[in-house]
């Protein structure tokens, strides 16, 4: 049988450092004095810059003058800016990298968690473009796309030769990077599918086995729905990365040629920092950024929101 607890005296209130709400109060504060210098970089270079870029995308500002309130005058610009519409444009074909890498990192997924001789060299490997600069990767997939470089040799090889350069070329030069993309992103979403992996059951797989179960009817049944969440998460990420894909176009084309390879985050780079129409970048930013949400929502449709019992 147990005996109730006591009510603490003042004295013993005292010494454990004051009654229940003080010490709670006092808790609550030391938390918080904890975040708060998280708190502070956040709202220093998250938050405040948020605010004020929504601000400026309402003005006209060249950092010489001061912001002039101009209303909707930088989202009227854009639209009649055919630049701007063919970054757009550019942007939203970029989004056709994301169902290719989702697909290609799911595969590799499964065949790097396979127990086998070397798979941790093999998971390296995949790896080691994610943690390889831009400028590195920009240097050597440039050489490659050259007329006399490595992709057309093969290409040849196979009688399938081009002729040209794939960066200078208006018609290759956007798929050629968007290639690159989605070379440089397989090892990070592969990660993210191996851990979605292991966290499934493997007695849920087995059951399904001894059940008659083929591999294909496991896969779809079993593993597919147990990925889902880390399907939506990956989505998001390539969706919202494609969107404001800059990377890759500053280091390997410029927006060449043509313009065949000017995206929309492109394009606001250009008008701040090369033409400082900051109000005008603003607005532009504010675009991509509703198009983004957008985006993310068509991503939670698609995956049922994540759910692997939906």
């Amino acid at each position: 049988m147990t005996t109730p607890s006591r009510r603490l005296s003042r004295r013993e209130q005292h010494r454990a450092g004051g009654t229940g709400a003080k010490v709670t109060a006092r808790n609550t504060l030391i938390a918080y004095a904890f975040l708060l210098p998280f708190l502070t970089l956040l709202v220093v270079y998250h938050t405040w810059p948020v605010i004020f870029g929504t601000y400026l995308a309402f003005t006209k500002y060249n950092i010489i003058s001061p912001p002039q309130w101009v209303g909707l005058d930088n989202f009227r610009e854009l639209l009649r800016d055919e630049q701007f519409w063919s970054g757009l444009k550019n942007s939203l074909k970029y989004i056709l990298v994301v169902p290719v890498i989702q697909v290609v990192a799911i595969l590799v997924a499964l065949l790097v968690n396979r127990p086998m001789r070397g798979i941790g060299f093999f998971r390296t490997a995949f790896y080691v473009p994610v943690v390889t600069s831009f400028a590195v990767v920009g240097l050597i997939w440039n050489w490659m796309y050259q007329q006399e470089g490595p992709v057309n040799a093969v290409l040849g090889f196979l009688g399938l030769h081009r002729g040209g350069s794939f960066l200078n070329n208006p018609a290759t030069a956007l798929y050629a990077v968007m290639f690159v993309t989605l070379w440089k992103g397989i090892g990070y979403y592969m990660v993210l599918y191996l851990a979605g992996l292991q966290s499934i059951s493997p007695e849920l797989e087995e059951a399904a086995t001894i059940d008659g179960a083929g591999r294909t009817q496991v896969f779809w049944n079993i593993t597919l729905p147990g990925l889902r969440p880390t399907i939506l998460v990956c989505s998001l990420l390539s969706t919202i990365s494609a969107i404001k894909v800059f990377e890759e176009i500053y280091v390997m084309t410029q927006g060449g040629p043509a313009g065949s390879t000017y995206t929309a985050l492109f394009y606001t780079y250009s008008r701040a920092f090369q033409d400082f129409q900051y109000g005008l970048a603003a607005a532009g930013g504010i675009i991509i950024a509703v198009i983004s949400i957008l985006f993310g929502l068509i991503n939670f449709r698609l995956t049922r929101g994540g759910r692997a019992d939906a």
